[in-house]
C-alpha cells in the first residue's frame, strides 16, 4: 500500500502502486474507491480500542453511577435497605448522591490536559483501578460520614474518564466521523443503566448471604470487572497516532494527514496557550456551557432518582421496580443508535436534532405535570429519559469542531463536562422524596431549565454558523 498527496492536499492510497489512467475505465473513481477502502481498514483498527473497548469500560462506569440509585430501594420491604441501615434522612441521601459530582466539578477540567504529561494507557489504568477499588469500598461503609468520603473518592477517580475518551477520539478522527462513534459509545452507557436495574433485581436475592445486606453485595459484585479491565487498558490502549503501536508508518502518516491543522496534537511540547486565550474570548464557550448545565438539570435530573420515582408511581413493588427501570434505558440505547446512524448518513442535522430532542422532553414534562394516570406518566418517563440521554452525543461533535488546538480542546471538553455536573449536584435535591409521590414541583423546575437549554442551543447554533461563514470568507480571500 502506498499513499500519495493529491492536488487538493489530501491523500490517495493504492494497493501497490498508483494505477495508470489508461489501465482503468475511470481512474479517478477507482482511486477514490481504493482510498476509501484503505481509510476504512485503518480506522477499523482505531475503532476496536477507541470505540468498542472504551464502550465496554463505560458499561461498568455507568453501572457504578446507576447502582447507587438502585441501592435506594433494594430490599426495602425486608428492612435491610441502605437508607435504614445507615440511618440516612432524605436530605442526607440527597447529599450522598450529589457529593459525587463535586469531585467531578473540581477534577474534570484539568484531567484531559494531564494526558499531555502522562502516557495515555497508564493514566487510564490509574483512573479505572481507582474507581473500581473505591466503588467496591462502598460495601464497607457504616455511616453517613463514611459514605460522603467514599462517594467523593469515587467521583474523583471517575471524573477523568468520559472527557478523556472524547479528547482521545479527537486525536484520531475528524469531527464528522465522531458523530456515530460518540453516539455508539454513549448509547452503550445507556444500555448499562438498564443492565444495572437487572443486576440489582438479581442481586437483591442475595440479601443476608454471608450476613451482608443486598446493597453491599451490589457494590461488591458490580465493580470487580472494572479492576480487571484496567489491566487490559494498561497493555492494549493506543496513545496517540504518533506513538501508537498498531499503525505502521504509512498508516500513521495517513491518519495524521487526514486531520485539520487545528486538530489536537499528541506531540510533546505542543502547548499553544494562545488558543486558550481565544477559547475564553469565544462566546460559544459560554453558550455551550449554559446548555450543558441546563440540560443536565432539566433533562437528566429525573435519572438520578428514576428507581424511586417509578416506584412511587404506585403500581409495582420495589423488586419489580428495578425491572421497570430497564425499558427507559433500552429505548435510549435504540434511539441513540438510530440518531447516530441518521447523522452519519447525513439524513438529519445535529442542530435541528438537538432542538427537536429538547422540545420533546418539554412536552413530556408538561404531560407529567398535568396527566394523573400512572401508565401515561411511566410512558412519558421512558420518552423523556430516551431523549435526555441522546442530546449530548448529538451535539458533542459540533462542540469539538468549534475548538482550535490541543489546549483549547482539552480545557473545553473537561470544563464543559464538569459544568454539566451541576445537574448531579442539583438533581438529587430537585427529586428529593419530600416532593413525592407526584413530583410536580420537580417537573416544573426541570421544565424551566429545559427552556433555558433550548434557548442556549439556538444561540450556540447561530454563533457557530456565523463563525463558519467568517472562516469561509477568509479562506476565499
Amino acid at each position: 500500500m502506498s499513499v500519495e498527496k493529491d492536488q487538493n492536499g489530501g491523500y490517495t492510497s493504492y494497493a501497490t502502486s498508483p494505477p495508470r489512467s489508461e489501465d482503468l475505465e475511470d481512474g479517478a473513481s477507482a482511486d477514490r474507491l481504493l482510498g476509501k477502502a484503505y481509510e476504512k481498514k485503518v480506522l477499523k483498527k482505531a475503532d476496536f480500542w477507541l470505540v468498542w473497548f472504551y464502550s465496554l469500560v463505560y458499561i461498568f462506569r455507568v453501572i457504578d453511577s446507576s447502582n447507587y440509585s438502585n441501592a435506594a430501594i433494594i430490599n426495602l420491604e425486608n428492612g435491610t435497605n441502605i437508607k435504614k441501615q445507615l440511618h440516612l434522612s432524605p436530605n442526607q441521601w440527597a447529599w450522598t448522591l450529589s457529593i459525587f459530582s463535586y469531585s467531578y466539578l473540581f477534577f474534570e477540567p484539568t484531567n484531559t490536559l494531564l494526558l499531555k504529561s502522562f502516557r495515555r494507557l497508564r493514566w487510564m489504568f490509574v483512573l479505572i483501578v481507582m474507581w473500581g477499588v473505591c466503588a467496591c469500598s462502598l460495601a464497607a461503609v457504616q455511616n453517613f460520614k463514611g459514605m460522603m468520603v467514599v462517594r467523593f473518592a469515587v467521583g474523583l477517580a471517575e471524573a477523568g474518564f468520559y472527557p478523556a475518551v472524547l479528547y482521545h477520539m479527537s486525536f484520531w478522527y475528524k469531527p464528522i466521523e465522531m458523530r456515530w462513534r460518540i453516539a455508539t459509545f454513549y448509547s452503550v452507557g445507556q444500555l448499562a443503566s438498564a443492565l444495572s436495574g437487572l443486576l440489582a433485581y438479581a442481586i437483591g436475592f442475595l440479601d443476608g448471604l454471608g450476613h451482608l445486606a443486598g446493597w453491599r453485595w451490589l457494590f461488591l459484585i458490580e465493580e470487580l470487572p472494572a479492576i480487571l479491565l484496567a489491566w487490559v487498558a494498561l497493555f492494549g490502549l493506543p496513545d496517540y497516532p504518533q506513538t501508537a503501536r498498531f499503525p505502521n508508518a504509512e498508516e500513521k502518516a495517513f491518519i495524521l494527514h487526514r486531520l485539520s491543522d487545528a486538530a489536537p496534537s499528541g506531540e510533546k511540547g505542543h502547548w499553544d496557550f494562545n488558543t486558550l486565550k481565544a477559547l475564553f474570548s469565544d462566546p460559544t464557550t459560554y453558550t455551550f456551557t449554559v446548555y450543558w448545565i441546563a440540560h443536565r438539570i432539566g433533562g437528566f435530573g429525573v435519572g438520578y432518582a428514576l428507581p424511586t420515582v417509578i416506584y412511587q408511581l404506585g403500581f409495582t413493588t420495589t423488586s419489580l421496580s428495578q425491572l421497570m427501570n430497564i425499558p427507559p434505558y433500552v429505548c435510549c440505547f435504540l434511539f441513540l443508535n438510530l440518531m447516530g446512524y441518521m447523522l452519519h448518513k447525513k439524513w438529519i442535522r445535529p442542530w435541528t436534532t438537538a432542538v427537536a430532542i429538547e422540545s420533546t422532553i418539554i412536552i413530556c414534562y408538561i404531560l407529567l405535570i398535568t396527566v394523573p394516570n400512572a401508565t401515561v406518566k411511566y410512558l412519558c418517563l421512558i420518552v423523556a429519559t430516551s431523549c435526555a440521554g441522546s442530546a449530548y452525543p448529538v451535539i458533542w461533535p459540533e462542540r469539538i469542531r468549534a475548538l482550535d488546538g490541543t489546549v483549547a480542546a482539552g480545557i473545553s471538553i473537561g470544563l464543559t463536562n464538569a459544568c454539566a455536573q451541576f445537574g448531579r449536584i442539583v438533581g438529587p435535591h430537585v427529586y428529593s422524596t419530600i416532593f413525592g409521590p407526584g413530583y410536580h414541583e420537580s417537573y416544573v423546575i426541570c421544565l424551566c431549565f429545559l427552556i433555558v437549554a433550548i434557548s442556549a442551543i439556538l444561540l450556540s447554533w447561530l454563533l457557530v454558523w456565523r463563525k463558519d461563514r467568517r472562516l469561509a470568507a477568509a479562506a476565499e480571500v
